[in-house]
């Protein structure tokens, strides 16, 4: 089991960890970008799909709800890899929640710092065994910083960087 250790930093908690990036964008602009199928599909994946709690499949521009679940495909991954999981909380305003890896909870928080938005994504209660943990810890913010990055992008000046080729594998962008 991997402890707390002292870094430059600190202490390392492999629990969690917290990403924040800014950007020249409103908070709501920013805080759309997560809550329907069409606008997930505009910079992080391939195809979001969000059924209700009844099963049924919510419209691509329908904004998700609490208790929704969700299919989630990469570009550069074939429909063999996919994401399952839970939307746990959505308010309409600057907070957006769901189940990730391993149903990890991940909390999307928006506000304001300096004049600029900070979109901060936060991954919490990862396993800290150590044959998951780096995968989890190290595998998922890594993707994750590239999606962030992204984000930035799309909303800053509308350049997409993902890797749209199934057959070009093994790269940051997909």
């Amino acid at each position: 089991m991997l402890k707390k250790k002292n870094n430059i930093y600190g202490k390392q908690d492999w629990s969690k960890f917290k990403l924040r990036v800014n950007i020249g964008a409103k908070a709501m602009d920013a805080y759309a970008r997560w809550i329907t199928s069409a606008a997930l599909e505009s910079w992080f994946l391939r195809k979001a799909i969000f059924k209700d709690p009844q099963g049924n499949v919510r419209g691509k521009h329908e904004p998700v709800k609490p208790g929704d679940t969700y299919e989630w495909y990469w570009h550069g991954y074939p429909d063999t890899i996919s994401e399952k999981g839970k939307v746990l909380h959505a308010n309409g305003e600057n907070k957006f929640g769901f189940t990730f890896s391993m149903g990890c909870p991940v909390t999307i928080s928006l506000y304001t710092e300096a004049g600029e938005t900070i979109v901060e994504l936060v991954e919490s209660d990862l396993p800290i065994d150590e044959s998951t943990a780096l995968k989890h810890f190290v595998g998922d913010s890594r993707g994750w910083i590239f999606y962030l990055v992204n984000l930035k992008s799309v909303l800053e000046g509308g350049l997409d960087l993902r890797n749209k080729k199934e057959e070009i594998t093994n790269v940051i962008t997909s």
